[in-house]
């Protein structure tokens, strides 16, 4: 699927942002950003980009720009509307996850999911974390920490 790609900068690193006029495609942590796309952004992208900009400026909470469709095991759909229902400046541990999206005992088939979203940041990931202490993060403690802390989470 063709995409365009914007860049969004951050205290933290540069934040791709990939799709069309109709979806977001995927969301690029900073060490894993792909070339930006010359020309205007197609609308989804250019929706996103504000929306991750006013996150980051700490005036958004909550996403509203249209995914794409993703390849996707059932279980990785049920996890990511999972995460999308954790509320802004709260975090659940891989366990509280698993159990909220049906799958008790799945804690660590979790940590799997959430390395598989396509969209960090949108589909909040980073707020999941390990029972004793941060958990991992596919963007690294340092994204993980900053994501959680811009949210008024400390941990």
């Amino acid at each position: 699927m063709a995409s365009y790609v914007a860049h969004v900068r951050t205290r933290v690193g540069i934040f791709g942002v990939a799709g069309d006029d109709a979806t977001i495609h995927a969301v690029y942590l900073p060490h894993e950003v792909r070339r930006a796309t010359r020309g205007a952004a197609p609308r989804a992208v250019a929706r996103a980009v504000d929306e991750l900009r006013e996150y980051f400026a700490g005036s958004r909470r909550r996403f509203s720009v249209p995914l794409a469709a993703h390849e996707a095991t059932t279980f990785q759909s049920t996890v990511w509307a999972t995460l999308r229902a954790i509320p802004y400046g709260e975090v659940r541990t891989y366990a509280e996850v698993a159990a909220a999206a049906g799958y008790p005992g799945a804690h660590r088939a979790v940590g799997n999911a959430n390395h598989a979203n396509p969209w960090p940041v949108i589909v909040p990931c980073h707020r999941v974390v390990a029972a004793n202490g941060l958990g991992g993060y596919g963007g690294g403690d340092e994204v993980k920490r900053f994501l959680l802390a811009l949210e008024g989470v400390t941990r």
